[in-house]
């Protein structure tokens, strides 16, 4: 009996690099600069790492690949990108640890990169973006497979941002407080970045939903393709 060939999606390893891309320069964000706004809410100072205005777009692109192409896809998705961050920080690591040239030292030398891209490939960093951007995004994705599932499909929005409400806090609250455990952030920035990072992910991921559902709608007609995640295991693996 002849073998059924693959379904063949026209889009999806575009997506899936993208969702790589956006990942790996929000983690090199994270660790080069802490951005401060310079007023407060709620009486909480607004300073933030680099990586908060670019990561929420990882949880867009997540949304997109649970809602066109079904969990199954998605935490393929979440895994490739989870090895690529692991496989990007060994490579910093051993360019970090290879001796510079003299001239390189001269204007900008290793304490530069320890200061910009060492955070990248260090322990606590690392350990805190790996771990946040799994528990963070496979959360995301349960939830919206199952609201689709529940909700029939209907109300877009309500998933994209009710999965997120949950991911994005689950996020915050592990890379803030594994990297403040290692020392990369000091605690006494802990409740200011774990809100900061929480309410400026959430706002920008709401701010982008018209986006999404042009997206989305666009990828479905595109790809042929609307998966309802019935029956679907959600284990980790």
């Amino acid at each position: 009996m002849a073998k059924k060939a693959p379904l063949q999606f026209r889009c999806l390893d575009l997506v899936i690099a993208l969702s790589v891309a956006v990942l790996i320069t929000s983690n090199i964000a994270s660790s080069a600069k802490i951005i401060d706004l310079g007023f407060s809410v709620f009486g909480i100072h607004l300073a933030f790492d680099g990586g908060t205005l670019l990561f929420p777009l990882d949880y867009v692109i997540g949304d997109l690949l649970t809602e066109v192409y079904g969990f199954r896809i998605a935490r393929r998705a979440i895994w490739i990108g989870f090895f690529t961050l692991a496989v990007s920080a060994l490579l910093f690591f051993i360019i970090g640890v290879l001796p510079g040239e003299q001239t390189w030292e001269g204007y900008a030398g290793e304490e530069a990169y320890r200061a910009i891209l060492g955070g990248m490939s260090s322990g606590g960093i690392i350990i805190a973006s790996l771990s946040a951007y799994v528990i963070g995004n496979y959360s995301n994705s349960v939830i919206m497979s199952l609201m689709k599932v529940f909700m029939k499909g209907r109300i877009l929005w309500m998933r994209t941002i009710g999965s997120s409400v949950v991911g994005e806090l689950l996020d915050s609250l592990t890379f803030i407080s594994i990297a403040s455990l290692a020392g990369v952030f000091p605690w006494s920035l802990f409740v200011n970045l774990v809100f900061t990072n929480y309410i400026l992910k959430l706002s920008i991921e709401i701010i982008v939903t018209p986006i999404s559902y042009l997206v989305i709608g666009t990828l479905k007609k595109m790809e042929g393709l609307d998966v309802y995640d019935h029956g679907v295991s959600y284990t980790p693996f």
